[in-house]
């Protein structure tokens, strides 16, 4: 269920949040060693968190991050030294990103993970509201062209139409989209 990329360019580090990571029941786990590669894995996967842990040999993991967050709508933890903390927080965390210091404790760890999958899981039930309602409103306009149609060609008034469509539609055992879509194949031709 959640997947998990983690760069990072040391290894005992990857182990490391990997344990932390696999006690949680995070399904799926990733591991990455510098940003290009990183980069092409987002571009091919779709991950549920993404954690950064810099410096990269490549790169800081700012730029990443900001990259992961453009491309992707997964929760993303950013992990840096103290010193630099508050500079890269400025950076990306217009952008959404979660910043942490190091040395990182565990349960910090463990639940800035749960909150980004937690808000990641959030934000993909609103977008499927909203495709879902894009959609009605999509039916809706093509209903009511169908209905201009039938007004312009058969002097139909509103409520005629309306009534037109609703028993066709019932007649034929279809929906209301598909017997407009009819209506429009037949009169817009």
């Amino acid at each position: 269920m959640d997947s998990v990329l983690i760069v990072s360019n040391t290894p005992t580090t990857l182990e490391i949040i990997s344990d932390m990571l696999n006690s949680q029941m995070f399904s799926r786990i990733a591991t990455i060693q510098n940003g290009a590669e990183a980069r092409r894995d987002i571009m091919n996967s779709e991950y549920d968190l993404i954690i950064i842990d810099t410096p990269l040999p490549d790169e800081l993991g700012d730029d990443l991050a900001l990259h992961a967050a453009e491309a992707t709508s997964a929760g993303i933890i950013l992990i840096v030294n103290s010193d630099i903390l508050l500079e890269v927080s400025a950076n990306v965390e217009d952008e959404g990103v979660f910043v942490l210091p190091k040395p990182v404790a565990p349960e910090f760890f463990y639940q800035a993970a749960k909150l980004l999958t937690a808000s990641r899981r959030r934000v993909m039930m609103l977008e499927d509201e909203n495709k879902k309602l894009q959609q009605k409103i999509s039916e809706i306009r093509l209903v009511d062209r169908a209905k201009c149609i039938l007004i312009q060609y058969l002097n139909m008034t509103e409520a005629q139409a309306h009534r037109y469509i609703e028993k066709q539609a019932m007649d034929r055992r279809q929906s209301r989209v598909v017997t407009a879509q009819d209506i429009l194949k037949t009169y817009e031709n």
